[in-house]
């Protein structure tokens, strides 16, 4: 199972990300391809503990929620409804300059994957609290959903 603890699969990612560009044209969703560069960077600040989002009530137990979307092999499916904090039509980071946005969500990947790596005190919205190997699982996870949104 791929996971961004693998350095293969996080260059995976990186690359992929080269492909998307301000014009890439969506396969589902309401996001441009620059609003999906801010919506992973917020991700990966959650993920890293650097803003936080409130949980959202949901319908099974969050052990099996996680199990489910994060070690079931196949693809998410669309149309998930994300938190607000996250949300590129809601509280989500705006788009500034595609570049420049692109630049930090490599950066934040780099520094999300970088060791030592501590998880302590992190919450998912979605999940609860999570493992390294969880958090590492969702954040390829995240960005395979929304690269292949886009083609990529």
């Amino acid at each position: 199972m791929k996971t961004l603890r693998n350095p293969e699969d996080r260059e995976e990612i990186l690359r992929r990300l080269q492909a998307v560009q301000p014009g890439s044209p969506r396969r589902w969703g309401r996001m441009s391809s620059h609003q999906m560069i801010c919506h992973l960077s917020d991700g990966f600040r959650l993920y890293l503990g650097e803003m936080t989002a409130k949980p959202v009530p949901v319908s099974y137990p969050r052990l099996l929620l996680r199990w489910v979307a994060l070690w079931l092999p196949m693809p998410w499916p669309t149309g998930f409804k994300t938190v607000p904090e996250l949300d590129q039509h809601g509280g989500g980071t705006p788009p500034a300059q595609f570049d420049a946005d692109m630049r930090e969500l490599r950066s934040l990947i780099e520094r999300f994957t970088r060791e030592p790596r501590d998880f302590a005190g992190i919450t998912h919205p979605h999940f609860g609290k999570m493992s390294e190997s969880a958090w590492m699982r969702l954040g390829y996870l995240h960005a395979d959903h929304h690269l292949r949104q886009f083609g990529a």
